[in-house]
């Protein structure tokens, strides 16, 4: 439910704008299809536009062919060449009607014979009329060849009229076709537009509930973000209280433990004479007790300290910090014959003191846990990173990867995510001494500037520490990882 709840929003934002693409693409369809209509239409009105011409060059054919007719034969009867004057113009104007008509009859094979046909029939006939104007009126062969012109000229008649006829018919199955085109593309664009409406309204209704979402999620933020300035001031109220059982652990609860150590080194030197061996060993394990309670008392006030107390961020050059912790551990370190490794350590903007308090735990663990008859080495080295290296960090931003290894004893692998905490402690007291906050104030410091600290280790094998900070501190609150992420501990 809540993951159908977190994807929600993002399916909502699919969905509209999906359909103001689909709204989109309807109304490029509908702009499409007008468009092919509208050509379509045109290539209709154009094959009409064009029956019509050929139609009327084939009157107009038929018209001149009847003034060569009538123009021959008032000659013939008459012998006056005043007659002669349409068939001479007739004559002049048949070529160019007889390209016209090859012009406008390429569609239609049927026509384009017809038209071939025409054209013999024409020169037959003027053939004839030819010879009939040759021959005298008196002569018997003038009667046969005026039946004869008389026969070309109605076989003209019939052939022109049956292609006119062709023509009408074809004008009028093209009428239709436009008609139909016509009639389609109305009902198409009627139909887009209807769906494009009604996608364009569900758009808006979706549209009108995310907005609404929206506003009720903005409402529930501010009724979070009053809980939280609310919750805010209560964690002030218990830092100030914190604070204040940190001062009394710094002094009121160290000034017994003071004085129990003063007293039993007291006791023990005045009459540790009088003492058996059990009373001495008692009397040791009181101011043994004493200082581990001092030195836990410490370790816990310096745990406090870290997030309670927001300490400004400075250059930190961190090989002085190292050097300055070797050098106080330089009898221990030399005691135990360590081979000690240092390279080059970079200056990163951080709290020196806290920068103190990490390395100052890491180094002591490394010196703590070392393997019997087996050198202890010591190596510590820094590499720049990029943040996406690490889960948790910011991709893009420049880190330094520091390295602290030893070959000590080491460590399952499966604690990893114990050893960080309060107390947690994966050896026995007696075994090795200390508190078991080191490695929990380590954690806190990385935290406290927004890195990342993690370890790699087997047992008898050593351990190697990871300590991941930013080159600057220099980031926008909202760019920074959440507490979460900032202790996740991811493979590697």
């Amino acid at each position: 439910m809540r993951i159908s709840n977190r994807f929600a929003p993002r399916l909502m934002s699919r969905r509209i704008a999906l359909s103001f693409v689909i709204a989109m693409v309807l109304i490029a369809s509908g702009f499409a299809i007008s468009f092919y209509s509208y050509n379509r239409y045109g290539e209709d009105m154009e094959l009409i536009r064009r029956t019509y011409q050929v139609t009327g060059a084939l009157e107009n054919t038929l018209s001149l062919i009847k003034d060569v007719e009538t123009g021959s034969r008032g000659y013939v009867i008459t012998n006056d060449t005043t007659y002669l004057e349409p068939y001479r113009t007739a004559l002049r104007l048949l070529p160019g009607q007889i390209r016209q008509l090859r012009a406008l009859i390429v569609d239609n094979k049927v026509q384009i014979q017809r038209r071939v046909l025409l054209e013999k029939l024409i020169e037959d006939k003027l053939a004839v009329t030819q010879v009939r104007l040759g021959v005298k009126v008196s002569n018997i062969k003038n009667q046969a060849i005026s039946a004869k012109s008389k026969r070309s000229m109605d076989v003209l008649r019939r052939h022109v009229a049956l292609m006119v006829d062709t023509e009408q018919t074809l004008m009028g199955v093209r009428y239709r076709q436009a008609e139909r085109s016509f009639r389609n593309t109305l009902i198409l664009i009627f139909g887009l537009s209807m769906l494009t409406f009604l996608v364009l309204a569900l758009s808006y209704r979706m549209l009108e509930e995310e907005l609404a979402r929206r506003q009720k999620n903005e409402d529930q933020l501010h009724e979070y973000e009053d809980q939280l300035k609310g919750q805010i001031r209560q964690l002030e109220s218990s830092n100030e209280e914190l604070e204040r059982f940190a001062f009394v652990a710094s002094h009121d609860l160290q000034e017994p433990l003071r004085k129990i150590q003063s007293f039993a080194n007291l006791i023990t030197d005045r009459y540790g004479n009088l003492f058996d061996s059990d009373s001495l060993l008692f009397m040791g394990k009181i101011s043994h007790s004493a200082e581990r309670m001092s030195k836990l008392i410490k370790d816990l006030l310096n745990f406090s300290r870290i997030s309670n107390h927001q300490d400004t961020f400075k250059t930190v050059q961190l090989s002085d910090i190292v050097q300055r912790i070797l050098d106080d551990q330089e009898l221990r370190i030399k005691g135990l014959d360590v081979q000690v490794e240092v390279g080059s350590l970079p200056a990163i903007s951080a709290v020196a003191s806290q920068m103190d308090h990490l390395f100052n735990n890491l180094i002591s663990n490394a010196l703590k846990f070392i393997r019997p008859d087996v050198r202890p080495m010591l190596r510590i080295q820094a590499q720049a990173v990029d943040g996406d290296k690490y889960d948790g960090l910011i991709p893009g931003r420049q880190y330094v990867e520091i390295i602290i290894e030893d070959n000590g004893i080491g460590f399952e692998e499966k604690y990893l995510e114990h050893i960080f905490k309060v107390f947690q402690r994966l050896h026995g007291k007696s075994a090795f001494e200390g508190t078991g906050i080191g490695l929990a104030i380590c954690k806190r410091v990385v935290v406290y500037h927004h890195g990342y600290i993690t370890a790699r280790s087997r047992p008898n094998e050593g351990a190697t520490f990871v300590v991941v900070l930013p080159e600057s501190q220099s980031i926008q609150h909202h760019d920074r990882p959440t507490s979460t992420e900032a202790y996740s501990y991811p493979a590697g």
